[in-house]
């Protein structure tokens, strides 16, 4: 594989080819942690600058699932792209040691903010990328962590959002069980803390997080070999907390919203959209569920093309 030197930070970055597409991996660093990234082309790509589309997935995902997927779509579509892991998951460092619970495997929303905001700054010194054009996409869990790190940063033009899971009080409270259930998850978190952490099998086994989803228990689809598979129970707290439509107002960069009554709280983007005062474009899938969009290849094509479509439709920065 060619490797050559990125920046001055001896940054390296490998090439290899996928199908039509070129991917680049490289590092970059955050709050004292090494992430690891990839960087999408067109294969031959003729190292010009182009409009990118940053993509980040579902809570516990590697950037090998859906986030490269949807690149590989969005480069078909024109766009450079770029995926990366979070602190504490896949191929990326720990998070601070000083994080309640541990350091791996924490669903940490103000960490994985942080981190996107680190990749947009990193990614706008690339030579194929243009910096003024770097868009944001975010899938499931990481569409408020998306939303919430565009908002009042100019390094994110633009903000699209698939299958977003965007969450207020009412909501958590709907999905986990009332306050009852909230404080019970919320003990979980204060044990799993008081020992240093406490980490299960995100999916696929009996008693995991996620045992029954389609995708995350299917070796087919979400399961691959990079996937971590791990969740801490540390992280409950900062997650039942994190409520990214409170936030709606925040957010100043055209947005664009795809999901399907079918799937996961919709209503969270009803509520979402309530807070949010700038220019929306929304498109609703009909009997499309969760997973679907995260790599059926005909719910995952019309969602790329919408983000696409937007994306394309924003005027660059600096004409």
């Amino acid at each position: 594989m060619k490797r050559f030197t990125l920046t001055a930070a001896a940054t390296l970055m490998t090439t290899s080819a996928l199908a039509d597409i070129e991917t680049r991996t490289f590092t970059f660093e955050n709050e004292g942690a090494v992430l690891s990234g990839t960087l999408y082309l067109p294969e031959n790509h003729d190292g010009s600058a182009l409009p990118t589309v940053l993509v980040t997935g579902s809570w516990t995902s590697v950037e090998e699932q859906m986030p490269a997927l949807y690149a590989a779509e969005m480069v078909e579509r024109g766009f450079a792209a770029v995926t990366f892991d979070f602190r504490g998951w896949g191929k990326s460092g720990n998070l601070p040691a000083s994080t309640p619970g541990g350091m791996r495997f924490i669903e940490n929303p103000t960490a994985k903010i942080s981190d996107i905001n680190a990749a947009a700054q990193f990614i706008g010194t690339f030579p194929e990328v243009d910096a003024a054009q770097i868009n944001g996409m975010g899938i499931c869990a990481s569409a408020g962590y998306m939303a919430d790190a565009a908002a009042g940063n100019p390094l994110i033009q633009s903000v699209g959002l698939v299958a977003p899971w965007l969450q207020d009080r009412a909501i958590v409270e709907t999905v986990y069980g009332g306050a009852d259930g909230i404080d019970g998850l919320m003990q979980v978190a204060a044990e799993a803390e008081a020992q240093g952490g406490h980490v299960i099998h995100a999916a696929y086994t009996e008693g995991s997080l996620m045992q029954a989803s389609d995708y995350y228990s299917s070796f087919d689809r979400g399961l691959i070999a990079a996937y971590d598979n791990k969740w801490n129970h540390a992280g409950w707290d900062d997650w039942l907390t994190y409520l990214p439509v409170d936030t709606a107002s925040f957010l100043d960069q055209p947005l664009a919203i795809v999901h399907s009554r079918a799937a996961a709280i919709p209503q969270g983007v009803d509520a979402y959209l309530a807070g949010y005062t700038g220019e929306a474009t929304v498109t609703w899938l009909e009997n499309v569920t969760q997973s679907d969009f995260y790599d059926n290849p005909e719910d995952v094509d019309r969602a790329a093309d919408a983000m696409a479509r937007h994306f394309a439709a924003q005027p660059d920065r600096d004409s």
